[in-house]
C-alpha cells in the first residue's frame, strides 16, 4: 500500500500544498508527482474524462510522490469506491449536505470496522494481490483519507457535526459554489466568505480534524494558514496555460499581431 503524503504531514501538523490537473496527459501527472508536490487534484466531478482514463493518470503519478484527491459527483458512492482501488489516497466529496452524508462517505471508503467498502485487492491500490487480505484492509484504512466539501450555507451551518463524524479527516470549503448559492458568484473577497472560513476553521478545530480551501494568491495562502488550514490547493493547468497564452498576447501585438476569430 503506497503511504499518504498528506496524511503523514497532517499529522506531523505540517501544511500540505495541493494542485489541480484537468489535462490528461500522464506526462502532466508524472511531472507534477516528480516535482514533490503533495498532492494532485483530480476533478471528475466536473470533467467527462473516463475512470478508465483517470486510472491511467494516476499510475503515471506513481513515478513520484504525490498523492491523487479524486472528487467523484455527490452521490456517486460506487465510483468513489473504484477510484480508491485504482490508486487514490484520498477522496473529496462534494456538496455534502449533513453529517448523515458524512457517515455514508465514510462507509464507502473505509473497510469495516470503520466502514464497510468492499474488498477486491487485485487492484493498484493493494497491490495487484501482493498483500495479505489483512494487511491490505489495515493499512488501506490507515493511508486514505476523506474530505469533506462544505458547499452551501446550510452546510456550512451543519459544519459542526461534519467534522465530528467518526472517519472524516478534513473540511474543505469551496468557496466557488458556497459563492453562488449565498447569491454572490465569484466575489472570493466578500466578507462572507473570510466569515464561511472562520466558522470550518472552528468547526475542524473543535473536532480536531484538519481543514482546507482553494485558494488564487499567495496571500491568500498565507491567510489560510494564520487561520489554521492546513490543506493549500493553488493554482491549475488550465488557469497557468491561459495565463502564459495571455502573456504572449500581451508581448506580441505591439508589434502587430493580431488575435480572435476570422482569418
Amino acid at each position: 500500500m503506497r503511504p499518504s503524503r498528506i496524511k503523514a504531514k497532517l499529522q506531523r501538523g505540517e501544511p500540505a500544498l495541493v494542485t489541480t490537473l484537468h489535462l490528461t496527459d500522464p506526462s502532466l501527472f508524472e511531472m507534477t508527482s516528480l516535482m514533490g508536490f503533495d498532492g494532485i487534484w483530480m476533478d471528475m466531478e466536473h470533467h467527462t474524462y473516463s475512470l478508465e482514463t483517470g486510472a491511467g493518470l494516476m499510475r503515471a503519478a506513481r513515478v513520484g510522490s504525490a498523492d491523487i484527491i479524486a472528487r467523484p459527483a455527490k452521490g456517486e458512492f460506487m465510483r468513489m469506491q473504484r477510484m480508491l482501488e485504482a490508486g487514490a489516497q484520498g477522496i473529496m466529496y462534494p456538496r455534502c449536505d449533513d453529517a448523515r452524508e458524512a457517515a455514508e462517505v465514510v462507509g464507502w471508503a473505509k473497510f469495516a470496522p470503520q466502514g464497510r467498502r468492499g474488498c477486491d485487492a487485485a487492484n493498484p491500490d493493494a497491490p495487484y494481490l501482493f498483500m495479505p487480505v489483512a494487511d491490505y484492509v489495515a493499512e488501506a484504512n490507515r493511508q486514505t483519507f476523506v474530505m469533506i466539501q462544505i458547499e452551501s450555507p446550510e452546510a456550512l451551518e451543519r459544519a459542526d457535526e461534519i467534522a465530528a463524524v467518526d472517519g472524516v479527516d478534513i473540511l474543505f470549503l469551496g468557496p466557488g459554489d458556497y459563492s453562488i448559492l449565498s447569491g454572490f458568484p465569484g466575489r472570493f473577497d466578500d466578507p462572507r466568505i473570510l466569515e464561511a472560513k472562520r466558522k470550518v476553521a472552528a468547526a475542524a478545530r473543535n473536532a480536531g480534524k484538519d481543514w482546507g480551501c482553494p485558494v488564487g494568491s499567495v496571500q491568500q495562502a498565507e491567510q489560510l494558514l494564520e487561520l489554521g488550514a492546513r490543506l493549500v490547493c493553488y493554482q491549475a493547468d488550465i488557469v497557468m496555460i491561459k495565463a502564459g497564452l495571455e502573456q504572449i498576447q500581451r508581448e506580441m501585438a505591439p508589434l502587430g499581431f493580431t488575435f480572435g476569430g476570422g482569418v
